[in-house]
């Protein structure tokens, strides 16, 4: 059963997604709220396997919430346009990914379970739209110490993660198989402490190994 927590400040908003995720089998909204401060008290007390969190909210934003969420939950932001302003600190800052509040009811249950699966929700497009409209504004790049301990290998894998390619893509550029492919990103999500292919993904551009038109 994926376990979720809502929180958005308008109460037409989460009961929209309620009937429609507690419609589904194997899923369950365990709790609600209605700003960042309760979501994160919520998902204290409730556990959750997936937080929908709605990045504009008064009091304490979706954005300082995930900061502040407890380990465990994956934190899903949602966004009314498509490149938000914020989405990127968001993914910085812990979030799994993101989604537009009016996408198709298919692709928000989908998009759960890829989540609550371990999975990051960027896809390639975006992702590469996320760096280009945003790494430009970068602070000089900061290369983590944990950077070291990557095989030549891992730090070309994290690169092309970075650029926002697939398992399938990266394993025909490098001439490997789609499964080496993901054992290499897996081992350099744990070698960096990241907790999905969203954090590599931030990893990769903050340590200045892609830059905004790289390919």
């Amino acid at each position: 059963m994926i376990r979720i927590l809502l929180a958005d400040d308008q109460a037409l908003v989460r009961a929209g997604f309620r009937a429609l995720l507690d419609a589904q089998d194997g899923m369950e909204v365990v709790a609600e709220a209605g700003d960042g401060a309760e979501a994160v008290r919520l998902a204290g007390e409730h556990s959750p396997d997936v937080v929908l969190m709605d990045i504009r909210m008064p009091g304490t934003d979706g954005l300082t919430a995930v900061r502040l969420m407890p380990p465990g939950p994956k934190v899903v932001m949602l966004t009314t346009f498509e490149l938000d302003e914020y989405v990127f600190e968001a993914l910085r800052g812990g979030a799994s990914g993101f989604l537009v509040k009016d996408t198709e009811p298919a692709e928000l249950i989908q998009a759960v379970r890829v989540v609550a699966g371990g999975a990051a929700l960027l896809s390639p497009g975006v992702t590469r739209r996320l760096i280009a409209e945003y790494a430009s504004r970068a602070k000089a790049p900061v290369v983590p110490k944990q950077l070291g301990s990557l095989t030549e290998r891992e730090r070309e894998v994290l690169a092309l993660v970075g650029n926002g390619l697939t398992n399938d893509e990266i394993a025909g550029k490098l001439f490997m198989s789609p499964a080496t492919a993901k054992t290499h990103v897996s081992r350099a999500m744990m070698k960096l402490g990241a907790r999905d292919r969203a954090q590599l993904v931030v990893i990769a551009y903050e340590s200045g190994l892609v830059r905004p038109g790289w390919t």
